[in-house]
């Protein structure tokens, strides 16, 4: 198959040391050169895919993160997790569900999540008698809610190169997101029982304990944290921001309560984080760009009819169509991050899921929980790094801790495959998906 070729192809150039957006540009433009003799209006075919007023919510989106994470917002957030639930049943890893919850749906990001909630709650869950395993599978787990949950900035990616509202895509996430929480705390519940916090333990060294006058700073600057996504997508849903303007007004929002409110983040850091998500969004244009070409390609060699055509051929159900997509997407998310994934998928798979009547936000989600299985899939992935780095574990145990939240996940898109209304229920009642 044309497509599959392509694409051992192209992962063949990054093996060879190419960066991503270099083997995207030299691929087509050696496919092209040799099955049409050119690439003609080469430079209007990139810019018209980058001239993308969305696509400048990417950046600000990663901005507002690394405002959140320098400004050390997941301290209290933890803290106020931790304090609430106490005394319950497996509290420690449910509190470090929560936080990565909540965190996620201020960042968007699963590395920043994983990171950030996993340096201040592992060393609390193994304090408190969660198993290494469990502690470490959690945090790993829980921080690939930051994809699912918005604001995602692989779901804006995918609105923009599929032409989706990004407003539908962040709402179908809502609940699958939830439904992923609530099954990684469930299973804190029923394996680490014997890690129950007393009464009156503290969040963390130093950290109030059962005082409520001791902890009301904590919960103070916590309800500051959860306005931010409550602002963020409350605008959007309302009408209020289009999804470029909510992360613009957002990012400024985490700026206020970061110096105003946390007053952890300095001059240096702002800069830091400006720095790094300018570096992000350049890398995301320049693959872009390479992608441009890349799906030019595609188009000339017919790629997209072939791909129809082959799903005709072979009779695919939707079901089945959706199951190998999963199974590609997984594979593909061990060796390519999820930006490249999308824009190399994309346009051949489109067209089929067209023939198929496969909804594109269902279909998004859908992505996006492959993605999220791939981040902890061993034996290397993003997350189990960070794990790594922040414990100095061996990786074969980080590893091992993730299996569940891997069968779990899958258990997840199997429902939402069984049962499209999980993601598309809440879409279709605020009125932005048919």
């Amino acid at each position: 198959m044309t497509f599959l070729l392509l694409l051992a192809a192209l992962i063949a150039l990054l093996y060879c040391g190419l960066p991503m957006f270099a083997a995207l540009f030299l691929l087509p433009l050696a496919v092209l050169y040799w099955t049409e003799g050119g690439v003609p209006a080469l430079g209007e075919l990139v810019i018209g895919n980058l001239n993308g007023y969305l696509l400048v919510a990417i950046p600000l989106f990663m901005l507002k993160a690394h405002i959140m994470v320098r400004g050390r917002v997941v301290d209290d957030l933890y803290a106020t997790a931790f304090l609430l639930l106490r005394g319950v049943r497996g509290g420690v890893g449910i509190a470090t569900v929560a936080a990565c919850t909540i965190f996620a749906a201020i960042s968007g990001s699963s590395v920043a999540t994983a990171l950030t909630v996993g340096k201040i709650a592992i060393p609390q869950m193994l304090r408190y008698g969660m198993s290494r395993r469990g502690a470490f599978g959690v945090v790993a787990g829980g921080g690939t809610l930051g994809i699912l949950l918005p604001p995602s900035a692989p779901m804006v990616l995918y609105a923009y190169v599929t032409e989706t509202s990004v407003v539908a895509l962040f709402a179908a996430g809502l609940v699958p997101g939830a439904m992923m929480a609530a099954m990684f705390a469930g299973w804190c519940w029923l394996t680490e029982g014997r890690a129950v916090p007393p009464a009156d333990a503290p969040a963390a060294d130093g950290a109030p304990g059962a005082d409520a006058t001791m902890a009301r700073p904590s919960f103070a600057r916590a309800a500051w944290a959860l306005s931010l996504p409550v602002f963020v997508l409350g605008g959007l849903y309302l009408g209020i921001f289009t999804a470029t303007e909510a992360a613009g007004t957002g990012t400024l929002y985490a700026l206020l309560i970061a110096v105003l409110v946390y007053r952890h983040l300095s001059w240096a850091d702002l800069v830091d984080g400006i720095r790094d998500a300018t570096r992000t969004g350049a890398m995301l244009l320049l693959i872009i760009a390479g992608a441009a070409i890349y799906g030019y390609m595609l188009t000339k060699l017919r790629v997209p009819q072939e791909m129809v055509s082959l799903v005709t051929d072979l009779g695919l159900s939707r079901t089945g169509f959706l199951l190998v997509m999963m199974a590609l997407l997984f594979v593909l998310g061990l060796i390519l991050e999820s930006f490249s994934i999308i824009l190399l998928t994309m346009p051949a798979v489109l067209p089929a899921m067209a023939a198929l009547g496969i909804d594109k936000v269902w279909y998004g989600v859908l992505l996006t929980l492959s993605l999220e299985m791939a981040l902890i899939s061993p034996p290397v992935a993003m997350n189990l790094v960070v794990i790594k780095a922040i414990t100095g574990a061996p990786l074969a145990e980080v590893n091992r801790s993730v299996l569940p939240y891997i069968a779990m996940l899958a258990i997840g898109t199997g429902l939402l495959i069984a049962f499209p209304g999980i993601a598309l229920w809440l879409p279709r009642v605020m009125g932005y998906a048919g």
